[in-house]
């Protein structure tokens, strides 16, 4: 009875160290900028409060297995303590998935955000809502982790993330019903704010940028240890789809948000295609991302 009890112990046991929650996240916290002199214990237990708030809240009713979280990176940079217990910081969040057949990891998300504003003390953890606002902070990290999400979920299934968005959505809302000055999140805030990330993911005009993303991944990347030319050839027809969005809409958020991601591995992978490709591979993406032509040009050589 007892070897019967530790069996059906041990199969739970495994059955549970089997499902994970959703990310595998990594925190740094930086305090060079700031011109107070900071307890750095307090960054420590700030540092610490956040990583366990994205690694340890269970974001979605899916089920991962430890392999399948999310990698992903907040490098969360302090600019400025106005008053004791509130900060303003710049923050750069990048996420990643692995290449089918590869050890390799593609960049989805790299995204700089300069309105973060928050409020955070050692006396008052932070708290997950689903329904309801809690903090700016706690806010802040939830629309990033649903956007990770979304975005993860998009480059495996077309049209995946669609859920994760509308969570998104729901945790700005949120924010804005409290009335409050927290900045990021309304339209009139900026052209490239949490406002229009995620409200571009979720604009039938810019479909095709979500498309992109699946068949850039899937039918591109995915396929690269196998069939490098399917690889670029796909990788080119998801281009064009952003050309459409980016003809239609210039200098949207998620297309900027793109190339930010994309432009180098874009270069790597491009770079050994067919004479004729490597030409039309660089007009294309002069026209749609003109900032990195410099980059682009190492297409051609």
């Amino acid at each position: 009875m007892r070897k019967v009890l530790l069996s059906v112990f041990f199969f739970l046991l495994l059955a549970f160290t089997c499902r994970a929650q959703e990310l595998n996240c990594e925190v740094t916290i930086n305090t060079e900028q700031l011109q107070q002199t900071a307890d750095k214990r307090l960054f420590t237990d700030m540092r610490n409060q956040i990583f366990n708030y994205m690694n340890n809240t269970r974001w979605t009713n899916d089920v991962y297995k430890l392999e399948e979280r999310i990698n992903c990176k907040l490098f969360i940079t302090i600019t400025s303590m106005p008053e004791i217990g509130s900060y303003r910081a710049n923050v750069q969040v990048i996420s990643s998935r692995p290449v089918y057949g590869t050890s390799y990891e593609t960049i989805v998300l790299s995204n700089i955000d300069k309105d973060w504003a928050f409020e955070f003390t050692n006396a008052q953890p932070l708290q997950y809502s689903e329904n309801s606002f809690t903090s700016n902070l706690a806010s802040l990290l939830s629309f990033y982790a649903y956007l990770i999400i979304g975005m993860d979920m998009d480059t495996f299934a077309e049209k995946g993330g669609s859920r994760a968005y509308d969570r998104a959505v729901d945790v700005m809302n949120n924010v804005v019903a409290q009335g409050q000055n927290n900045p990021g999140w309304k339209a009139f805030e900026g052209t490239r704010n949490r406002y229009w990330l995620v409200t571009n993911l979720q604009d039938p005009q810019l479909e095709p940028v979500r498309s992109a993303l699946y068949t850039y991944h899937r039918t591109g990347m995915d396929v690269f240890a196998t069939k490098p030319e399917d690889t670029r050839v796909n990788i080119l027809n998801a281009l064009r789809g952003i050309q459409q969005v980016s003809r239609l809409k210039p200098g949207t958020a998620i297309v900027r948000n793109f190339f930010e991601a994309k432009s180098g591995e874009l270069v790597n992978v491009l770079r050994g295609a067919a004479p004729a490709d490597k030409q039309a591979a660089f007009l294309l993406l002069s026209e749609i991302d003109p900032t990195n032509t410099t980059t682009y040009s190492g297409i051609l050589k």
